[in-house]
């Protein structure tokens, strides 16, 4: 599947969602093709370089979202909502002559629903507490506070982690050891 790339310094995974404000004609014209085309784009975690950067290097591992909204922000910039669909890694990248980067990618297999074990029955409660946030409120997403896979992955996107980690995280493909992960995460950013 040959799609866009769009470089973050955010990762959304499966039935994630992020709000995005685009004001660059390369993703402009990315979101019209996308609309017209009933397409969506690849979300990238930043390597190194800026979101409004020519050169920007990525992870090679990101997620296929789709866009479920789109309104004229109070700062005039065009603002959208995107909701992650599939795991995806990149197999070849280029950046076409307006700046936009593109890729083939592949669909990485699903993970497996699985219902969280009681030595981590604290995180569905860390991951309630973030949900009473406005912004994350703000987001409408649901949850399934029982599946491994929704507590991990919304973990993954919520937690205030550095950017390496956090690709660590999507980059897992057990749900169970992602959540092994992020309890050791959290009882660290208890302690500092």
């Amino acid at each position: 599947m040959n799609v866009p790339l769009f470089p973050l310094n955010s990762v959304v995974l499966p039935g994630g969602r992020i709000p995005l404000q685009l004001f660059e004609p390369r993703y402009i014209d990315m979101l019209t093709r996308c609309l017209k085309e009933d397409r969506g784009f690849v979300v990238v975690l930043l390597r190194d370089g800026l979101e409004t950067g020519k050169s920007a290097a990525f992870y090679d591992i990101g997620t296929y979202v789709r866009i479920i909204d789109f309104q004229q922000l109070d700062n005039g910039l065009l603002g959208i909502t995107v909701e992650g669909k599939d795991k995806v890694t990149v197999v070849r990248s280029w950046q076409q002559p307006d700046g936009l980067n593109v890729g083939d990618v592949e669909c990485l297999l699903a993970e497996e629903e699985q219902l969280i074990p009681e030595c981590f029955a604290e995180l569905p409660s860390v991951l309630k507490a973030l949900f009473r946030h406005p912004v994350v409120r703000e987001l409408d997403m649901e949850v399934d506070y029982d599946d491994a896979r929704d507590v991990g992955w919304r973990l993954t996107e919520l937690l205030p982690l550095d950017k390496q980690e956090k690709q660590r995280l999507v980059e897992l493909q057990s749900p169970l050891e992602r959540l092994e992960r992020l309890l050791g995460l959290l009882e660290a950013l208890e302690e500092s």
